[in-house]
């Protein structure tokens, strides 16, 4: 059982590095010199509904290898040279530096890094959260989704407390138990809270993106 096993799970990664590197967005990324073929998720994303705008204060949670601040430095750039604004980055996993980008490495779970988040920010609200936090995956789900779920309130805690009236959060959701709770308490923060499936999502993957637009100045 055992062999059978461990050939199975070679079988399965071999898979995985031939879809990813055919990946037509895996090519795209490494032809434009971006971190991440994620970058693409958020670019259709940002692009649809515009979410960015000169000098915003932006906070990527779960930001390694840097594909999504990556994206919005450079975007922010473009929009407006001489309003630059903030990307503040932050990881479990460290992340090689990225010019206009403050990153802060550390458990987010943790009080201690969130304090040291709070710091940087130095008392202004932020203008939009990004979080594409997941946890290890075990392959077992009555395990993965409670620690996805887990990150996610966090996250929908700390958009809660420094996210500024009107300010946008788009976040990364895992379909499962406590999804549909999720998104309903979404939409008692937020005017308008819509799910999307980017194109550079992969289809059997149970991720989506929920985006929450126009926070309330207080819960429902």
């Amino acid at each position: 059982m055992a062999a059978r096993s461990k050939s199975s799970r070679s079988k399965s990664s071999q898979r995985w590095l031939k879809e990813h590197f055919s990946d037509p967005f895996v090519k795209k990324a490494q032809a434009e010199g971006l971190r991440s073929r994620a970058a693409f998720k958020l670019e259709e994303l940002a692009e649809r509904d515009r979410l960015l705008k000169p000098g915003m204060v932006v906070v990527d949670l779960g930001a390694a290898p840097g594909g999504w601040s990556q994206w919005v430095r450079q975007e922010l750039d473009r929009l407006d040279p001489a309003r630059p604004g903030r990307v503040i980055a932050l990881d479990i996993l460290e992340m090689p530096p990225l010019a206009g980008v403050e990153f802060l490495h550390g458990d987010f779970r943790e009080d201690a890094v969130l304090s040291q988040l709070e710091a940087s920010l130095g008392g202004k609200p932020v203008d939009l959260v990004l979080s594409d936090m997941a946890p290890n995956k075990s392959g077992v789900d009555a395990v993965d989704m409670p620690r996805a779920m887990y990150l996610a309130e966090l996250a929908m805690d700390f958009a809660d407390h420094h996210l500024r009236v009107g300010g946008t959060f788009l976040i990364k959701l895992f379909q499962g138990v406590g999804f549909d709770d999720y998104v309903r308490e979404l939409r008692r923060r937020y005017d308008k809270v819509a799910i999307r499936k980017p194109a550079a999502s992969r289809r059997r993957s149970p991720e989506v993106y929920a985006l929450a637009q126009g926070k309330r100045a207080a819960i429902k």
